[in-house]
């Protein structure tokens, strides 16, 4: 009895002294890597980020090597001398050009060894290619004439597939997209050109990047027309800032109590600047592919009151006390007008926009927009598909309005142009059509 005891005490310890083994030292369970994508681009400078794991003792080493023509050079190695680092998240900025890697195919590797007995070791190989060469940019327009304040296509072909590509203007980037060019694959953007420029000013550019990071640019050539804006001075008078500065005081809570000017001026500055931030929000979703044909329609028996462009100073008791640019044009007819969709497209904008009032804003497509403000009543809905001539709503001086009419906007990515561009035929068909070649 006594030997059958002692043999099972054993049989026990031998047991127990196993399943420590085997859940500390002595485990088998391999460590992790998580490389992110399975396929690797790399140009002259690429940053990896790459995690390692190890449910349990830990991590003890972890390496990452790139090898091309047989020539293996370490890009990270760590040793984790103490156990229990159970996740280690390591980032390499991979110098290729320092390295001496040559265009063409090569290998990344991720190993990571645990602390158990066994050194268990896991090893992720990725294929990678190595890029250094930039994308070619092939322009279709030889010269673009250019308003200030206008919009301006261009077109053209790509030596490769490449996820950024558009058009800088100054410190502005309008994303072009795939477009069929001469029955070919290319690309067409849309851009704005500020009020304000002048010969080379800002620089207009085709930029390019590849998915290795390798970025082109080139130069559009470009006439810049000359144009002159008006200024003019409008009087506030009492009975406008009586009636409208309330709807405002009481849509705006840090309002109440303001004098009349005061809320004035916090309307026309600081509520001004966030309505443009909430229009070029919305402009930003565009399908790619253009949405309208044929020329944009203007308001039916309509008279312009502002035009775009027009430079306002305002006073008040002879005084000066703000500035805005009109970046629209007011038309005006009968009290409670119908309005009717410029063109074919998505509604991405209804309801109330500060000093807008109650606003429309409709999708055709390439980050071509437009603007229908100062509406009495609203009568479509967000996402609704519209037809060239569907009316959306009726006129009126909803918002900073002193009277009934429609402002009506355009814009290039949230960057508002001059409309009567776009209501003229001619002008559609030489800078927009012509070039793009639509439907070929």
């Amino acid at each position: 009895m006594q030997k059958k005891f002692w043999y099972m005490i054993g049989c026990l310890v031998l047991f127990l002294a196993g399943g420590w083994l085997f859940l500390t030292v002595g485990e088998r369970g391999k460590p992790s890597v998580d490389a992110g994508p399975d396929a690797f681009v790399i140009g002259r400078q690429k940053a990896l980020s790459v995690t390692f794991a190890d449910s349990g003792r830990g991590l003890r080493r972890t390496e990452i090597v790139i090898t091309q023509n047989n020539n293996a050079q370490v890009l990270s190695a760590i040793d984790y001398p103490e156990t229990g680092v159970h996740g280690k998240t390591v980032s390499v900025a991979l110098d290729a050009v320092g390295l001496k890697l040559n265009d063409g195919p090569a290998e990344l590797a991720f190993t990571a060894v645990d602390h158990s007995l066994w050194k268990n070791r896991t090893t992720l190989k990725r294929p990678v290619t190595i890029d250094f060469l930039p994308p070619q940019i092939f322009q279709l327009n030889t010269q673009n004439h250019i308003n200030p304040g206008g919009t301006c296509v261009v077109a053209y072909h790509l030596s490769e597939a490449v996820p950024v590509t558009g058009v800088q203007v100054g410190d502005l980037f309008y994303p072009a997209y795939p477009a069929t060019l001469s029955g070919k694959p290319g690309y067409a953007a849309y851009f704005a050109l500020p009020l304000d420029a002048s010969p080379g000013v800002p620089q207009i550019r085709i930029l390019a990047r590849d998915q290795a990071g390798n970025e082109t640019a080139s130069g559009i050539p470009a006439l810049i027309l000359k144009r002159k804006f008006r200024s003019d001075t409008m009087n506030l008078s009492e009975s406008f800032l009586n009636q409208k500065m309330p709807e405002f005081q009481a849509l705006i809570p840090e309002l109440r109590g303001k004098t009349a000017i005061d809320t004035f001026i916090h309307v026309n500055t600081l509520l001004r600047a966030d309505n443009l931030k909430t229009i070029q929000s919305v402009c930003r979703k565009s399908e790619p592919r253009p949405l309208w044909q044929d020329t944009f329609l203007r308001m039916k028996n309509s008279a312009p009151m502002a035009l775009f462009g027009d430079r306002r100073t305002y006073l008040y008791e002879g005084k000066p006390i703000g500035e805005s640019l009109h970046i629209g044009i007011d038309l005006a007819s009968v009290v409670h007008a119908p309005i009717e969709a410029a063109n074919n497209g998505i509604v991405r904008f209804t309801g109330m926009l500060g000093i807008y009032g109650n606003t429309v804003i409709i999708d055709h497509g390439m980050g071509l927009s437009t603007l229908y403000a100062h509406l009495s009543g609203i009568q479509v809905k967000v996402d609704q598909e519209v037809k060239r001539g569907e009316v959306i709503g009726l006129s009126g001086m909803t918002g900073l309005a002193g009277g009934d009419h429609l402002h009506f906007g355009m814009a290039v990515h949230g960057q508002f142009v001059d409309p009567r561009e776009w209501w003229d035929p001619h002008w559609i068909a030489d800078n927009v059509t012509k070039k793009l070649e639509i439907g070929s």
